[in-house]
């Protein structure tokens, strides 16, 4: 029975350090991971400020919870009628009542200044160095590098979904959805044909609109979400730090292929940014056309 009892307690404590390793691997990666229980910190500090946000309004909870549970847990052995308890005969209690009434606001209070001010922050997109227009469609998106560093750059593309999930999906198609892999990544439904590239340790003002429903522009590494919907301007801004792939989808149900319009943003260094800029530039840059020959004297 010790061997077994220990046997359960080994695999409850492999489960539990594969649990923390995929939540602390998560922090490079913007995929889920099996046991993930908890957010992610992500790649951006408004991501991080999410994170922190959520971690206390919880350990809040897991607070309140021990406590008010813990005492009514206590109330029903304690004060059960197998021995012999009686009822109280009151009506209220005013101390009490001012107690249980006072608390909860300044709980609310002391959680609502952080969270203030990670908002004031977040909706901060002055002086960015890139302003990219995303504008969602039924059912793709389209990027467009509005001005860098200054300047207008004239690219912009149709991002929508990669043509080995658009295949996989249809009806009758025979595929596995688990053989669609970047690497070794699985990325059914969660890769795109032209992915929006942007520089890290940079500012990045977004402006998100849509050009038929509303739409919602999610990455969830990133740490926000914003709805792009039609004639309206919505903005927001990221400055991510770590280099890498980061996957969302739409978050708004806008119509039948909705849960096919991912997401994928490739973060590069500043320099890798710029030589992929130069080369996306070059290929829409009109071609100059070529002199035609002049024609020969004619021979007196």
């Amino acid at each position: 029975m010790k061997s077994l009892a220990t046997t359960r307690f080994g695999r409850a404590a492999v489960a539990a350090g594969l649990a923390l390793a995929a939540n602390i691997s998560f922090a490079a990666s913007s995929m889920p991971h099996r046991w993930q229980l908890n957010m992610a910190p992500g790649v951006t500090q408004t991501a991080r400020n999410a994170y922190h946000a959520h971690m206390i309004a919880l350990w809040v909870c897991v607070v309140i919870g021990i406590i008010v549970f813990g005492a009514m847990a206590y109330a029903m052995f304690k004060f059960r009628k197998s021995k012999g308890a009686v009822p109280a005969q009151w009506s209220h209690n005013t101390k009490a009542e001012v107690i249980w009434t006072v608390i909860p606001i300044l709980i609310l209070v002391a959680m609502a200044w952080p969270a203030t001010q990670y908002l004031v922050h977040q909706s901060d997109t002055s002086n960015p160095v890139l302003t990219v227009k995303i504008t969602g469609y039924q059912w793709k998106w389209r990027y467009e590098y509005v001005d860098y560093e200054g300047k207008p750059t004239g690219v912009n593309f149709m991002s929508k979904l990669d043509a080995d999930s658009d295949k996989t999906r249809q009806l009758k198609s025979g595929l596995d959805p688990h053989a669609v892999k970047v690497g070794e990544e699985a990325t059914y439904l969660l890769n795109v044909d032209k992915p929006l590239v942007l520089p890290t340790n940079a500012k990045i003002r977004f402006v998100i609109t849509a050009d038929d429903v509303i739409h919602a522009w999610w990455v969830p590494a990133l740490g926000w979400k914003t709805d792009a919907i039609p004639d309206i301007i919505n903005d927001a801004w990221t400055l991510i730090e770590t280099p890498g792939t980061y996957r969302g989808q739409c978050a708004e149900l806008c119509g039948q292929d909705h849960g096919f319009m991912p997401i994928v943003v490739e973060a590069k260094p500043k320099a890798e940014f710029d030589q992929w800029l130069a080369g996306q530039q070059a290929a829409a840059a009109p071609a100059v056309p070529t002199a035609a020959p002049a024609a020969a004297a004619p021979q007196g």
